[in-house]
Protein backbone atom coordinates (compact mmCIF):
# COMPACT_ATOMS: atom_id res chain seq x y z
CA UNK A 1 0.00 0.00 0.00
CA UNK A 2 1.61 3.23 -1.16
CA UNK A 3 1.09 6.46 0.76
CA UNK A 4 3.12 9.54 1.63
CA UNK A 5 3.18 9.87 5.42
CA UNK A 6 4.57 13.40 5.36
CA UNK A 7 1.81 14.51 3.01
CA UNK A 8 -0.91 13.10 5.26
CA UNK A 9 0.66 14.67 8.36
CA UNK A 10 0.84 18.03 6.58
CA UNK A 11 -2.79 17.77 5.48
CA UNK A 12 -3.93 17.05 9.03
CA UNK A 13 -1.92 19.88 10.52
CA UNK A 14 -3.22 22.29 7.89
CA UNK A 15 -6.82 21.20 8.52
CA UNK A 16 -6.36 21.83 12.24
CA UNK A 17 -4.84 25.23 11.51
CA UNK A 18 -7.63 26.24 9.13
CA UNK A 19 -10.72 24.72 10.72
CA UNK A 20 -10.10 23.90 14.38
CA UNK A 21 -7.77 26.42 15.95
CA UNK A 22 -9.60 29.52 14.65
CA UNK A 23 -12.77 28.20 16.34
CA UNK A 24 -11.05 27.25 19.59
CA UNK A 25 -12.44 29.41 22.42
CA UNK A 26 -14.28 31.40 19.75
CA UNK A 27 -17.46 29.35 19.23
CA UNK A 28 -20.80 31.13 19.22
CA UNK A 29 -23.77 29.51 20.94
CA UNK A 30 -25.25 28.49 17.61
CA UNK A 31 -21.97 26.78 16.65
CA UNK A 32 -22.53 24.00 19.24
CA UNK A 33 -25.42 21.54 19.37
CA UNK A 34 -26.28 17.99 20.41
CA UNK A 35 -26.28 15.32 17.72
CA UNK A 36 -27.62 12.83 20.30
CA UNK A 37 -28.33 13.13 24.02
CA UNK A 38 -25.11 14.14 25.75
CA UNK A 39 -23.10 14.13 22.49
CA UNK A 40 -22.09 17.58 21.32
CA UNK A 41 -20.88 18.54 17.88
CA UNK A 42 -19.65 21.87 16.57
CA UNK A 43 -19.35 23.61 13.26
CA UNK A 44 -15.60 22.98 13.53
CA UNK A 45 -16.14 19.19 13.49
CA UNK A 46 -18.17 19.44 10.32
CA UNK A 47 -15.92 21.88 8.48
CA UNK A 48 -12.75 19.95 9.31
CA UNK A 49 -14.24 16.59 8.32
CA UNK A 50 -15.49 17.85 4.97
CA UNK A 51 -12.18 19.45 4.00
CA UNK A 52 -9.93 16.69 5.27
CA UNK A 53 -12.01 13.88 3.74
CA UNK A 54 -11.29 15.20 0.27
CA UNK A 55 -7.59 15.57 1.03
CA UNK A 56 -7.22 12.06 2.44
CA UNK A 57 -8.91 10.54 -0.60
CA UNK A 58 -6.52 12.47 -2.83
CA UNK A 59 -3.54 11.24 -0.79
CA UNK A 60 -4.53 7.60 -1.40
CA UNK A 61 -6.38 7.36 -4.74
CA UNK A 62 -9.26 4.89 -4.64
CA UNK A 63 -9.70 5.19 -0.88
CA UNK A 64 -12.90 6.11 0.94
CA UNK A 65 -13.40 8.01 4.18
CA UNK A 66 -15.57 7.07 7.13
CA UNK A 67 -15.77 10.27 9.13
CA UNK A 68 -17.35 10.41 12.57
CA UNK A 69 -19.92 13.04 11.61
CA UNK A 70 -20.86 11.40 8.31
CA UNK A 71 -21.25 8.04 10.06
CA UNK A 72 -23.48 9.65 12.68
CA UNK A 73 -25.87 10.42 9.84
CA UNK A 74 -25.40 7.12 7.98
CA UNK A 75 -24.04 4.12 9.89
CA UNK A 76 -24.04 2.04 6.71
CA UNK A 77 -20.75 3.76 5.85
CA UNK A 78 -19.12 1.30 8.24
CA UNK A 79 -19.75 -1.43 5.68
CA UNK A 80 -16.78 -0.03 3.74
CA UNK A 81 -14.53 -1.55 6.40
CA UNK A 82 -15.38 -4.98 5.04
CA UNK A 83 -14.86 -3.99 1.41
CA UNK A 84 -11.83 -4.05 -0.85
CA UNK A 85 -11.10 -0.32 -0.96
CA UNK A 86 -8.61 1.28 1.44
CA UNK A 87 -10.56 3.08 4.17
CA UNK A 88 -9.68 6.17 6.16
CA UNK A 89 -11.22 6.30 9.63
CA UNK A 90 -11.39 9.97 10.51
CA UNK A 91 -12.17 11.74 13.75
CA UNK A 92 -11.99 15.40 12.73
CA UNK A 93 -12.27 16.66 16.30
CA UNK A 94 -11.69 14.13 19.04
CA UNK A 95 -12.71 15.53 22.40
CA UNK A 96 -15.40 17.88 21.13
CA UNK A 97 -16.67 18.49 24.66
CA UNK A 98 -13.20 19.58 25.76
CA UNK A 99 -12.84 21.77 22.67
CA UNK A 100 -16.22 23.42 23.25
CA UNK A 101 -15.40 24.09 26.92
CA UNK A 102 -12.06 25.69 26.06
CA UNK A 103 -9.78 22.83 27.14
CA UNK A 104 -6.68 22.29 24.96
CA UNK A 105 -7.05 18.52 25.39
CA UNK A 106 -8.53 17.74 21.99
CA UNK A 107 -7.09 16.21 18.86
CA UNK A 108 -7.47 15.14 15.26
CA UNK A 109 -7.06 11.47 14.33
CA UNK A 110 -6.94 9.37 11.18
CA UNK A 111 -6.20 5.71 10.50
CA UNK A 112 -5.77 3.96 7.16
CA UNK A 113 -7.31 0.48 7.07
CA UNK A 114 -6.44 -1.96 4.28
CA UNK A 115 -8.03 -5.41 4.14
CA UNK A 116 -9.36 -4.94 7.68
CA UNK A 117 -5.89 -4.12 9.05
CA UNK A 118 -4.80 -0.70 10.29
CA UNK A 119 -1.58 0.17 8.47
CA UNK A 120 -1.14 3.87 9.32
CA UNK A 121 -2.28 6.05 12.20
CA UNK A 122 -1.80 9.75 12.84
CA UNK A 123 -2.80 11.61 15.99
CA UNK A 124 -2.38 15.38 16.02
CA UNK A 125 -2.78 17.50 19.17
CA UNK A 126 -3.02 21.09 17.88
CA UNK A 127 -2.80 23.00 21.17
CA UNK A 128 0.07 20.84 22.42
CA UNK A 129 1.93 21.06 19.09
CA UNK A 130 2.46 17.29 18.99
CA UNK A 131 1.87 14.76 16.23
CA UNK A 132 2.23 11.01 16.62
CA UNK A 133 2.63 8.60 13.70
CA UNK A 134 2.49 4.81 13.71
CA UNK A 135 2.98 2.44 10.79
CA UNK A 136 2.21 -1.26 10.94
CA UNK A 137 5.45 -3.14 11.48
CA UNK A 138 7.55 0.01 11.49
CA UNK A 139 7.03 1.44 14.98
CA UNK A 140 5.71 4.75 16.25
CA UNK A 141 7.27 8.17 16.70
CA UNK A 142 6.57 11.78 17.58
CA UNK A 143 7.20 13.92 14.52
CA UNK A 144 8.31 17.12 16.25
CA UNK A 145 11.14 15.52 18.20
CA UNK A 146 11.69 12.47 16.03
CA UNK A 147 11.61 10.44 19.24
CA UNK A 148 10.52 6.83 18.88
CA UNK A 149 7.59 5.99 21.11
CA UNK A 150 8.23 2.94 23.29
CA UNK A 151 6.16 1.86 26.26
CA UNK A 152 7.86 1.97 29.62
CA UNK A 153 6.39 1.28 33.04
CA UNK A 154 6.73 4.18 35.44
CA UNK A 155 6.23 2.26 38.70
CA UNK A 156 5.61 -1.19 40.12
CA UNK A 157 2.06 -0.30 41.16
CA UNK A 158 -0.80 -0.51 38.66
CA UNK A 159 -2.13 2.83 37.37
CA UNK A 160 -5.13 3.06 35.10
CA UNK A 161 -8.48 4.58 34.30
CA UNK A 162 -11.95 3.36 33.43
CA UNK A 163 -14.14 5.31 31.04
CA UNK A 164 -17.38 4.72 32.95
CA UNK A 165 -19.90 6.68 30.92
CA UNK A 166 -21.11 3.81 28.73
CA UNK A 167 -20.52 0.92 31.13
CA UNK A 168 -23.46 -1.46 31.64
CA UNK A 169 -24.73 -1.45 35.21
CA UNK A 170 -23.49 -4.97 36.03
CA UNK A 171 -19.96 -4.27 34.78
CA UNK A 172 -19.88 -0.94 36.63
CA UNK A 173 -20.77 -2.65 39.93
CA UNK A 174 -17.93 -5.16 39.53
CA UNK A 175 -15.36 -2.50 38.64
CA UNK A 176 -16.37 -0.09 41.39
CA UNK A 177 -16.09 -2.93 43.88
CA UNK A 178 -12.48 -3.45 42.74
CA UNK A 179 -11.28 0.13 42.27
CA UNK A 180 -9.16 -0.06 45.42
CA UNK A 181 -6.93 -2.59 43.64
CA UNK A 182 -5.34 -0.03 41.31
CA UNK A 183 -4.29 3.62 41.40
CA UNK A 184 -6.53 5.90 39.36
CA UNK A 185 -4.74 7.85 36.68
CA UNK A 186 -5.06 11.57 37.35
CA UNK A 187 -6.01 13.81 35.75
CA UNK A 188 -8.19 11.76 33.44
CA UNK A 189 -8.52 12.98 29.89
CA UNK A 190 -11.74 12.69 27.94
CA UNK A 191 -10.30 12.18 24.47
CA UNK A 192 -8.62 9.12 23.00
CA UNK A 193 -6.24 11.40 21.09
CA UNK A 194 -4.91 12.58 24.45
CA UNK A 195 -5.20 9.31 26.38
CA UNK A 196 -3.46 6.90 24.03
CA UNK A 197 -0.20 8.80 23.33
CA UNK A 198 0.99 10.14 26.71
CA UNK A 199 -1.11 8.13 29.12
CA UNK A 200 -0.33 4.74 27.59
CA UNK A 201 2.20 4.76 24.78
CA UNK A 202 4.60 7.02 26.68
CA UNK A 203 4.17 5.25 30.00
CA UNK A 204 2.21 7.66 32.20
CA UNK A 205 -0.33 4.92 32.88
CA UNK A 206 -0.65 1.16 32.58
CA UNK A 207 -4.17 0.64 31.25
CA UNK A 208 -7.41 2.19 30.03
CA UNK A 209 -10.77 0.44 29.89
CA UNK A 210 -13.25 1.63 27.28
CA UNK A 211 -16.75 0.32 26.68
CA UNK A 212 -17.89 2.11 23.54
CA UNK A 213 -15.44 1.29 20.76
CA UNK A 214 -16.25 3.38 17.70
CA UNK A 215 -13.48 2.64 15.17
CA UNK A 216 -12.41 6.23 14.53
CA UNK A 217 -11.88 6.61 18.30
CA UNK A 218 -9.65 3.55 18.71
CA UNK A 219 -8.02 2.42 15.45
CA UNK A 220 -5.42 5.24 15.52
CA UNK A 221 -4.51 4.80 19.19
CA UNK A 222 -4.56 1.01 19.01
CA UNK A 223 -1.94 0.99 16.25
CA UNK A 224 0.15 3.62 18.04
CA UNK A 225 0.12 1.65 21.27
CA UNK A 226 0.79 -1.74 19.67
CA UNK A 227 3.69 -0.35 17.64
CA UNK A 228 5.09 1.15 20.86
CA UNK A 229 5.06 -2.28 22.51
CA UNK A 230 1.65 -2.21 24.16
CA UNK A 231 -1.48 -4.23 23.53
CA UNK A 232 -5.15 -3.50 22.85
CA UNK A 233 -7.61 -6.35 23.22
CA UNK A 234 -11.23 -7.25 23.71
CA UNK A 235 -12.23 -8.51 27.12
CA UNK A 236 -12.14 -12.09 25.82
CA UNK A 237 -8.52 -11.60 24.82
CA UNK A 238 -9.07 -11.14 21.08
CA UNK A 239 -6.76 -8.58 19.50
CA UNK A 240 -8.34 -5.27 18.51
CA UNK A 241 -9.86 -5.32 15.03
CA UNK A 242 -11.43 -2.09 13.67
CA UNK A 243 -14.13 -4.12 11.90
CA UNK A 244 -15.29 -5.69 15.19
CA UNK A 245 -18.36 -3.83 16.46
CA UNK A 246 -18.41 -5.42 19.93
CA UNK A 247 -18.21 -3.27 23.05
CA UNK A 248 -15.48 -3.43 25.66
CA UNK A 249 -11.80 -2.75 25.01
CA UNK A 250 -8.77 -2.85 27.28
CA UNK A 251 -5.63 -0.98 26.28
CA UNK A 252 -2.46 -1.65 28.24
CA UNK A 253 1.25 -0.96 28.13
CA UNK A 254 2.20 -4.64 27.92
CA UNK A 255 0.66 -8.13 27.94
CA UNK A 256 1.63 -8.35 31.61
CA UNK A 257 -0.15 -5.06 32.39
CA UNK A 258 -3.18 -6.29 30.47
CA UNK A 259 -3.38 -9.42 32.61
CA UNK A 260 -2.89 -7.41 35.81
CA UNK A 261 -5.55 -4.93 34.80
CA UNK A 262 -8.14 -7.62 34.00
CA UNK A 263 -7.52 -9.23 37.36
CA UNK A 264 -7.61 -5.94 39.26
CA UNK A 265 -10.84 -4.89 37.55
CA UNK A 266 -12.46 -8.23 38.35
CA UNK A 267 -12.91 -9.00 34.65
CA UNK A 268 -10.78 -12.09 34.34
Amino acid sequence: MDYDVDRVVDEMREAATCYLRPRFRALATEDIWEKSPGEVVTVADQECEKALSDRLCAAVPGSVVIGEEAAAEDLSLLLHLSGEQPVWLLDPLDGTGAFASGSPDYGLMAALVVNSETVLAIIHQPEHSRTFVAEHGAGAYETESGERVAVRRSSSSLHGAVMKRFLPADIRVVIEHNEHRFATLEPQATAASIEYPPALAKGDGDFMLYWRTLPWDHAPGALLLSEAGGVVARLDGAAYDPTDRREGLLAAGSPEALREAKAALGLG
